[in-house]
């Protein structure tokens, strides 16, 4: 017979321990973005790349491999095909002309639209980047190639609705929110009686004290 009682505390652990290595892998992602960037600059074919490839951001190389797979793409098809923002996408692409990676054209029938091509110098941005995704695609198929299957089909239906919930609004009760809420209050109004009470003497700490003992800790008779 199945002990229930003992299923939900190790339910209960192994939730913790999910999460605790989800935080580990977000913070593994943010320092591996140092070691791409190095891997570009050490691999870089010339000087010029090497140089620039120091100023480029993360979201600067994913604008250019947008226009690089779809050019000549303007910066809305930029924003929806890939998930950044119209205004992030407007501040970028100005960054990148002038850097000379990419350029611009007009279509000849309408000069408001705005298309974006890649320069031959942001094409070898381009394709060095592409030849970092390849190696990390690589390293990852032959990690994931030890599991079976339905193991893999696992991680895939766990990932895909990860993606999908929002683990703040989804399942939260009102009772959760306002509990987390009244917990921040009340750890705002001690911080501020703590400082009241910091500005004391010794002395009116001792009128303090008193007061609070007979408001707060007396017994009274109704």
């Amino acid at each position: 017979m199945i002990d229930y009682s003992k299923e939900k505390p190790n339910k209960d652990r192994l939730i913790k321990h999910f999460l605790e290595s989800m935080n580990e892998i977000h913070l593994r992602f943010q320092s591996e973005e140092d070691e791409e960037k190095q891997w570009l600059i050490q691999n870089s074919p010339n000087a010029v790349v090497a140089e620039l490839m120091k100023e480029m951001t993360v979201l600067m190389l994913h604008v250019l491999d947008a226009i690089g797979k779809h050019e000549p793409i303007n910066g809305i098809t930029i924003s929806k095909k890939f998930g950044i923002s119209k205004g992030t996408v407007s501040k970028i692409t100005r960054k990148l002309v002038e850097k000379q990676i990419i350029s611009i054209e007009y279509l000849p029938d309408n000069k408001k639209e705005i298309l974006f091509r890649t320069t031959l110098l942001g094409k070898e941005i381009y394709r060095l980047h592409q030849a970092l995704h390849h190696l990390i695609d690589s390293g990852a198929n032959r990690f994931l190639q030890k599991y079976n299957e339905s193991e893999l089909q696992f991680l895939v239906n766990a990932l895909g609705e990860i993606l999908r919930t929002s683990w703040i609004n989804s399942e939260t009760t009102r009772e959760e929110t306002d509990l987390a809420l009244r917990s921040l209050t009340d750890n705002e109004e001690m911080n501020d009686i703590m400082a009241m009470l910091n500005k004391l003497d010794s002395r009116n700490l001792k009128k303090a004290k008193a007061i609070l003992n007979n408001v707060f800790f007396s017994d009274y008779e109704d």
